[in-house]
């Protein structure tokens, strides 16, 4: 539990940091290349927009699933830049998380005027 949290902080600290340095009001794609960039900067490994199969049975599909940024090989965050979170981003990070057999995902929307109000932390099956 300690090494995910500790990881979450350091990538919520980039958020922020891009978030400060941004402001809100841009396209999702800027905020995901910069928070990648801080992210890479801060010395943490990040596959960008890591494709994730759907496995049905014995039946694999590439249906172009793909976690924004995968962040150590341990956390899926998903970038947003809207008014406000709706239900089916929480469906989605749970979804990425129980295809890729991840526990913890991070929902961040970098247009909320404090970031710290468009941050979710969300978990699949978390075991410490």
């Amino acid at each position: 539990m300690g090494q995910i949290n500790q990881l979450t902080e350091q990538i919520i600290g980039c958020a922020m940091t891009v978030h400060s340095r941004l402001g809100p009001g841009l396209l999702e794609s800027a905020y995901q290349k910069c928070l990648e960039y801080e992210l890479l900067k801060a010395g943490l490994q990040v596959e960008y927009e890591k494709p994730i199969p759907l496995v049905y049975d014995n039946l694999k599909l590439e249906c172009g699933y793909r976690i924004d940024l995968l962040v150590q090989g341990l956390v899926s965050v998903e970038v947003k830049a809207k008014d406000e979170f709706h239900p089916v981003d929480f469906a989605q990070l749970l979804s990425y998380l129980r295809l890729s057999n991840l526990q913890v995902g991070l929902l961040i929307n970098f247009h909320s005027l404090r970031l710290k109000d468009g941050i979710k932390r969300l978990v699949n099956n978390y075991k410490e």
